[in-house]
């Protein structure tokens, strides 16, 4: 027989072998197993029930294998289920060792059946994910803010004005709704500075966002959706709109995807730009990364699988990433229709002729997203069509043409740009070019008004590492009377020593010999404040020496100031504010200007939200809040994000104001402070908040009135252990436990308790008891009749 038969046959049953081994071994002793057979040859045929090891992993599994002739055979389903892929033609019994590419082995001692298949036979493993984080739901509860900002203002030459611009916000499960504007009274001055006095309205908006969907719909005084190569304008009417921000969790932009196989299980390590990025244990076969690099432009991965004998395999990888782009399959989107907002922070209600524009982006592919724009009016008709190219490593090309015919004229725009990000530099071009009477709805109701005939962009900075930071930058526009305007900027930066900075620019219009320059240098002086220092060149060739000290507020709240004094070509320039944030208010107060003419001005702002039947004052709230409730217990610390925020009021509610829209923050409570009967049975939650709008975040509190009460018999000894209590109210039962002490929980204001004793004999004890109790009392000891 051929060595390869023999091998064959070593194959046999798992339930035959103890039988075997009696019949070939030596006599066992009492207890002793047979050992498992080492050779069947003289077997033909039999049934193995083996546990299934796939390229070294254990698949849990234990599976039929027939043994004929010395042959082993599965049958396909079996290895199918195990995510192995085999050839469709395979639908019955497969002999393992006529399969190519297939590799069995069995392990006698074991019990198991080894195979060993090519990687790519196994199931595809997609590690990593879209999202950022769990999605959680959005949610708002019902209330109002007021958000304020009273400015007064006083200059020698000027007169006096009092400003107060307000944001009235109510919202609930159904949306916000939104009113800006701002009051203006002049109180002493030129009589053509009051002109303005009086409340004018800036914008009244109903907004709902569906974060399901990832759709908002909005109605009254919007802004219209926009491309790069097109216009927002200011309407009165209504628009829908594709809202990716009312998910965060969620990665729009194409990610980088790195693919591999591994024949064993292993483990693989992601580096991007040198930095750990994540670590993930494989299974055998094919793999593709698709972990979120949190980097815009070009980097380079590095992927190392590291097996379980310790050998390892680095792979490099360049990649670009460009949030530019949409995935492939995504569309965002935007249509408004309504009237043209006229007059805008000069007239309450001034409308103009009825429009609608609708802009789309479609993820055709990971490398290439198309767009396009369309707007209408009774005199307008514009359509244009764009896309944005990624070029592999190599950056990204946008371009865009659109076409207009506005009062019977016609014309065209081109645009065109290339953009390219790295760690050492960044390189960005954009062209718009309009020929012909081109037009869109920013002149609609502007007739005498024309756009731009051209517009160039060039930017570029440079990394210089130990040198600092390089920027340059090149503008020129031809106005629709062909004026022309070029403009030169160049920048440098470089860190110095303890944190300290210089800055340097330089600003020029070409066809004007003048150079406009600023150098700068930044001390900080750590929590004490920083001190800036720069000598400016203006234009005309004057120079000014400059002196600066200022000191952040704190984020906790306290005091910031600011102190400035210029000095040079012209009068002395002096300025000083000082800025004190409280909890509940911001207060701002400062000068500024020269000897000659001297501006003197205060500002108070911050918000005022009702909730829950209760009125908060805090620092201006722009986004999401949080009110903590915590069922009218006060003097409870909270947190928010691991951060002790403050504790709450006399009527057990604390506003937290930082909270952003769609973030999934956490908020805790501390149960210290609680009274011993006041059981809370959550002490952290995770909530997000919808934009705009306030939740009503509650911690139930349970107050539990129970006691610990002492039972004695007629002789005033205690009951014996292990007596039986029960509460007559309620129905609970207790045990007497030493010194004759039970402990009761949910009592009544009037309690009837019935024992049992050993001896079979029973009593009863009535007590009261306070039902605002703040602590478990000691009842007793009392006399069981």
């Amino acid at each position: 027989m051929s060595q390869d038969s023999a091998r064959r046959f070593r194959c046999w049953s798992g339930v035959l072998a103890g039988l075997w081994g009696l019949a070939l071994s030596a006599p066992l002793q009492a207890g002793e197993l047979p050992p498992p057979p080492a050779n069947m040859e003289s077997m033909a045929d039999a049934q193995l029930f083996l546990e299934l090891v796939i390229n070294q992993m254990d698949t849990g599994k234990v599976v039929a294998v027939e043994q004929r002739a010395g042959r082993l055979y599965m049958q396909a389903q079996a290895l199918r289920e195990t995510g192995v892929k085999l050839p469709q033609a395979l639908d019955r019994d497969v002999d393992l060792e006529a399969l190519p590419g297939l590799h069995s082995d069995y392990d006698s001692q074991g019990q198991r059946l080894l195979l060993d298949v090519p990687p790519d036979w196994l199931p595809e493993q997609l590690i990593g994910s879209r999202q950022v984080y769990p999605r959680t739901p959005a949610l708002s509860s019902f209330g109002a803010v007021l958000n304020y900002d009273l400015y007064l203002n006083d200059t020698d030459d000027g007169g006096t004005y009092l400003a107060a611009g307000n944001e009235v916000r109510l919202f609930d499960s159904w949306g916000t709704l939104s009113n800006t504007g701002q009051y203006r009274r002049t109180l002493s001055g030129a009589r053509d500075l009051s002109l303005n006095n009086g409340y004018r309205r800036y914008d009244t908006t109903w907004r709902f966002s569906d974060d399901e969907r990832l759709l908002t719909y909005e109605a009254g005084d919007v802004v219209s959706g926009a491309l790069p190569w097109s216009s927002s304008v200011r309407l009165g009417g209504v628009q829908v709109s594709r809202d990716f921000g009312v998910r965060p969790d969620l990665v729009t932009y194409p990610l980088p995807q790195f693919a591999g196989e591994a024949a064993i299980p292993s483990s693989v390590d992601l580096f991007i730009n040198g930095y750990k990025s994540s670590s993930t244990e494989l299974q055998p076969g094919p793999y593709t990364l698709t972990n979120i690099p949190f980097i815009n432009g070009a980097g380079e991965a590095v992927v190392v699988t590291t097996d379980a004998l310790g050998r390892q395999v680095s792979t490099t990888v360049p990649f670009y990433v460009t949030s530019t782009l949409l995935q492939k399959g995504l569309t965002d989107f935007s249509v408004a229709a309504g009237t043209l907002r006229q007059d805008y922070t000069l007239r309450d209600f001034s409308y103009g002729p009825g429009v609608t524009s609708a802009s789309l982006r479609y993820g055709l592919s990971d490398s290439l997203t198309l767009e396009s724009h369309a707007e209408g009016s009774q005199s307008l008709a514009l359509g244009g069509l764009g896309g944005n190219l990624r070029l592999g490593q190599f950056g990204v090309l946008n371009t865009a043409l659109s076409q207009s015919r506005f009062d019977g004229s016609g014309g065209q725009q081109l645009s065109f740009g290339y953009q390219y990000n790295s760690q050492r530099y960044s390189l960005a071009y954009q062209r718009m070019q309009r020929r012909d009477r081109y037009a869109d709805l920013t002149v609609v109701d502007r007739p005498y008004t024309s756009l731009s005939q051209r517009s160039e962009q060039l930017t570029l900075s440079l990394n210089l590492e130990r040198f600092g930071s390089l920027g340059a930058g090149y503008f020129d526009v031809r106005a629709a009377d062909a004026t022309r305007t070029r403009l030169l900027n160049l920048t440098w930066s470089k860190p110095l020593w303890h944190n300290s900075s210089f800055y340097l620019s330089a600003n020029r219009e070409i066809g004007n010999s003048q150079w406009a320059m600023q150098a700068q240098l930044v001390i900080p002086f750590d929590l004490h404040g920083s001190l800036s220092l720069s000598n400016e060149r203006s234009k005309n060739g004057e120079n000014r020496q400059r002196v600066n000290f200022s000191r952040s507020v704190p984020l906790e709240g306290g005091v910031g100031y600011n102190l400035g004094y210029a000095t040079g070509d012209g009068p002395d320039y002096r300025q000083a504010d000082v800025t004190w944030r409280l909890q509940s208010v911001r207060l701002q107060a400062g000068v500024y200007g020269t000897r000659e003419a001297e501006t003197r001005w205060a500002d108070a702002s911050g918000s005022l939200v009702w909730m829950d039947r209760q009125v908060f004052a805090a620092n201006r709230i722009d986004d999401a809040f949080v009110v903590v409730s915590t069922g009218g217990y006060k003097d409870i610390p909270v947190r928010y994000e691991n951060q002790l925020v403050g504790q709450t009021d006399q009527n057990g509610h604390l506003l937290v104001p930082w909270s952003s829209a769609y973030y999934r923050g956490k908020y805790e409570i501390d149960p210290l402070n609680l009274p011993s009967n006041v059981q809370s049975p959550n002490v952290e939650q995770r909530v997000t908040v919808r934009r705009g709008s306030g939740y009503l975040l509650e911690f139930p509190l349970t107050r539990v009135i129970a006691a610990s009460i002492v039972l004695v018999d007629a002789h005033q000894q205690e009951l014996p252990l292990g007596s039986t209590v029960t509460h007559q109210p309620s129905g609970a039962r207790a045990v007497v436990g030493w010194d004759g002490l039970v402990y009761l929980e949910n009592l009544s204001a009037h309690n009837t308790l019935e024992v049992g004793l050993a001896d079979g004999k029973g009593c009863q004890v009535q007590f009261d008891i306070d039902m605002q109790q703040q602590q478990v009392p000691l009842i007793g000891p009392l006399v069981c009749q």
